[in-house]
């Protein structure tokens, strides 16, 4: 039970490419969007459809993998953990941050096409 601590698994579409980013040391970063959809019907019958962004960081291989495989719109099943820390921005402001490191990415499905 002690690997469940702090798990977090989510199946969703890709709201933009990964922004890369390689550090000094030579590893590898990449930063994206993952959107996921939960939908339930209303108190009168009507589908709803709620929409939640999750911030993703992923690093080394997993890293590289999403630069090479993942584009806008790709759909994936992410598996990491939670990860909180702060910044003081160019005003000055404290800023907290909660994001999703992955450790593992599977593609699912092929990038949905724009409807025309």
């Amino acid at each position: 039970m002690y690997a469940l601590k702090n798990k977090v698994q989510l199946i969703g579409n890709l709201g933009n490419k990964p922004e890369i980013r390689t550090t000094e040391s030579g590893k590898k970063m990449a930063r994206f969007s993952l959107a996921t959809d939960e939908t339930y019907r209303s108190a009168k019958g009507e589908k709803i459809t709620e929409t939640q962004w999750h911030n993703i960081i992923a690093w080394g291989k997993v890293a590289e993998i999403a630069e090479q495989f993942l584009s806008k719109g790709s759909e994936i099943a992410l598996e990491g953990k939670l990860v909180n820390r702060n910044y003081t921005d160019k005003d000055g402001n404290k800023r907290y941050v909660t994001e999703v490191q992955v450790n593992e990415i599977l593609m699912l499905g092929e990038k949905k096409q724009p409807k025309a």
